[in-house]
Parts: C-alpha cells; sequence; structure tokens
C-alpha cells in the first residue's frame, strides 16, 4: 500500500481535500472527506473478495481515495467533479508510481463512478460506483428528506 500512502501524503490531494472540507464545513448532508473515501474503499474491496473479482487492493484503494477529489473543483468552478477529479488524478497517480494501466483503469473508475450504466459492471469501475452508493447510510441521516437524492438510491436498510 506504499504508493497509496503516497497519495494520501501528495500536496496536491492535501491540498484538494483541504479545500473540499472548507467547502463542506456547514454541509448538512454526506460529506466527501476522508471517512466517506476509506468507507468507500472498504465496501468495494470487501466486494471484491467476496465476488472473486481479484482486482488489487492498492488500485481499489487508490481509485477510491480519489474519486472525489474534485469536488472542490466542482463547489468552486461548476466542473464535474469526475471530470475535475480524473484531470486532478492523472498528475498524482503518475507521481505517485502508478503504471500506464493502472492510470487508466483508475482514471475510468472516477470518471465513471457516477454513471448508472456503470452500476452492474464486473470492474473497479463497477466497485467505485455500487461502493459510493453503499456508503451512504440515508436511514440514519437526520437530513435524508432534504436530500436530492431519489428515493430509489437512498440506502435506507443495510445491504448484506
Amino acid at each position: 500500500m506504499e504508493r497509496v500512502n503516497k497519495i494520501c501524503r501528495h500536496p496536491l490531494w492535501l491540498l484538494h481535500m483541504s479545500r473540499l472540507k472548507e467547502a463542506e464545513k456547514e454541509r448538512i448532508f454526506c460529506g466527501h472527506g476522508i471517512e466517506h473515501l476509506l468507507d468507500v474503499a472498504r465496501i468495494a474491496y470487501i466486494e471484491n473478495l467476496e465476488q472473486g473479482y481479484h482486482i488489487p487492493k492498492e488500485i481499489i484503494y487508490a481509485a477510491a481515495l480519489l474519486h472525489d477529489i474534485g469536488r472542490f473543483l466542482q463547489y468552486s468552478q461548476g466542473i464535474s467533479h469526475e471530470t475535475a477529479g480524473a484531470s486532478l488524478a492523472e498528475v498524482i497517480l503518475a507521481e505517485c508510481g502508478f503504471d500506464e494501466e493502472e492510470q487508466k483503469q483508475i482514471l475510468s473508475a472516477i470518471t465513471e463512478h457516477r454513471d448508472v450504466r456503470t452500476r452492474q459492471e464486473k470492474n473497479l469501475a463497477g466497485l467505485i460506483y455500487r461502493a459510493d452508493k453503499q456508503s451512504r447510510i440515508c436511514g440514519f441521516c437526520p437530513a435524508s428528506t432534504q436530500c436530492n437524492w431519489s428515493e430509489d438510491k437512498k440506502n435506507y436498510l443495510l445491504k448484506v
């Protein structure tokens, strides 16, 4: 997990995580901080093991840690966070030692993590899509009734 830890120490990742934390400090809905990123990583890794996809843990964690990195740019500049995130992640991944094929796979997961067509895919993008949605605990959220997620996306029950 050496390269994943490099991501967490990368100046660009730290800068955008800090800006995101500040931008979301008054947010009543689900946040996109480290807790969310690690929830996504762990859920995706568990499904990976259960389904036998054999995607390396380091690749799953890298994608999870980077999938929302563009959120601050979405808030501040109106750029979709998956597009902004892929641009930021491309720099970070290269500087943290991920090879071209790994970068391609991770960048695809970042750009597709909100695309409903990705939902059933048995690859990294599908794992990140599903884990991102499953990480939200709408049934326990005091702001659930004000949330703009459609009812079919909200998680009111724990999934086994």
